[in-house]
């Protein structure tokens, strides 16, 4: 082995507004910004309006963004409007369409800023850009956790030959308080709440499937954007609440293939509350059925050629491959698969400069960045 080429040592990350773009999707005022100021000003925002585009939501003056609804979304994609969901948190999608940063970190609004084990702010954004601009290591499990991050290294035993790891495609941050917990863990647990936050973050082996949530997720768009397409769900779909989970399977489907990398862990936000579990219930109960067919034939029966070398080919294998095994179970997968694959050449497009957006509002903000480092400057019960 020529152990001088196993150089893992932590580069020097230039955070910067140019890296990423924020995604939000809502139907309220977004007053909840004013919580993560600290990190976020200076940062553009990407706010895609579901609902009624009529009205009017109120957003900080701070606040350097583009607003999208779905006269926006009509304009700019014509026919092929259908495939960006009504009435669901999916709608973000068409804000992964229209941003042309590297990154794009997106999260609920119903969200703010968990607090370390010190009582300092963390910052979602800062540590999300870590983890994708340093390795994975999904061949591999290190015991110690990300060995890219600071004062951690490989344990003993670990192969030489595996310690350069592959590129970070996904970033998966976690949550406190209100867990992510489906309508029948709700109703059996109706007051739990995460409070455990641990400092650590861990590469998914390769593999393994997860359940991705997309309240607090960062990705590479040129690695994996045109397969991170969260489902069609919402509004004349027969199930919805598995848009996320959907683009965790997929996504990590194409990741594995192409040799990229999908990080779980820090950074944690605060989930500030917890969904109606009655009304989830409606919406869920064809996906707890489901998901166990669909798991199974993402663990077992996925296998995308070799000739799909990008995440467009990979991605388009993967539709056809779930419209042959599951057209037959429910006409949904037949239109699940066509919207993939109409997502991949729309996705092209917007690349290309062949289809644009026009935003509905806008306002470009000459406020400086405050902070990119990993947490608060100051200590949250020490401020003024």
């Amino acid at each position: 082995l020529n152990l001088l080429s196993f150089d893992h040592a932590m580069p020097k990350l230039e955070i910067s507004p140019d890296l990423l773009d924020i995604v939000v999707p809502s139907i309220r005022n977004l007053d909840f910004l004013d919580s993560w100021r600290e990190f976020f000003q200076g940062f553009h925002v990407i706010i895609i309006q579901d609902g009624d585009p009529n009205v009017h939501l109120e957003i900080p003056g701070w606040v350097d963004y583009d607003l999208y609804n779905r006269r926006d979304i009509q304009d700019a994609l014509g026919y092929s409007e259908w495939i960006i969901s009504k009435k669901d948190a999916s709608i973000r999608n068409f804000g992964f369409l229209v941003s042309t940063k590297k990154y794009i970190y997106t999260i609920d609004d119903d969200c703010k800023p968990a607090l370390d084990n010190d009582g300092y702010l963390i910052n979602p954004i800062a540590i999300h850009l870590e983890n994708m601009m340093t390795p994975s290591n999904p061949y591999f499990f290190n015991t110690l956790y990300d060995p890219y991050t600071t004062k951690s290294d490989f344990v003993r035993g670990y192969p030489y030959s595996l310690r350069q790891g592959v590129s970070t495609a996904i970033s998966h941050g976690l949550w406190l308080n209100a867990p992510d917990y489906d309508a029948p863990t709700q109703l059996l647990k109706p007051g739990e709440r995460n409070l455990n936050l641990h400092l650590m973050t861990q590469t998914i082996p390769h593999g393994i499937y997860y359940p991705l949530c997309s309240m607090n997720v960062a990705f590479d768009r040129d690695l994996i954007g045109p397969a991170f397409m969260q489902g069609l769900m919402g509004v004349g779909q027969p199930w919805a609440r598995y848009d996320d989970m959907f683009a965790g399977w997929a996504s990590k489907a194409v990741a594995d293939h192409l040799g990229l990398g999908v990080k779980s862990g820090m950074p944690y936000i605060w989930h500030d509350k917890a969904s109606n579990p009655f009304t989830n219930l409606k919406k869920e109960y064809k996906g707890l059925w489901w998901q166990e067919e669909l798991i199974r034939f993402f663990a077992n029966d996925v296998h995308i050629p070799k000739q799909a070398t990008t995440p467009q080919q990979a991605y388009v294998a993967l539709a056809n491959m779930l419209e042959h095994r599951f057209s037959d179970m429910h006409p949904y997968f037949r239109r699940l698969s066509s919207a993939m694959r109409e997502w991949v050449l729309i996705w092209d497009k917007f690349v290309s400069g062949e289809v644009k957006a026009s935003p509905s509002r806008s306002h470009q903000s000459t406020l400086r960045v405050i902070s990119t480092s990993k947490r608060s400057v100051k200590p949250y019960q020490d401020r003024g």
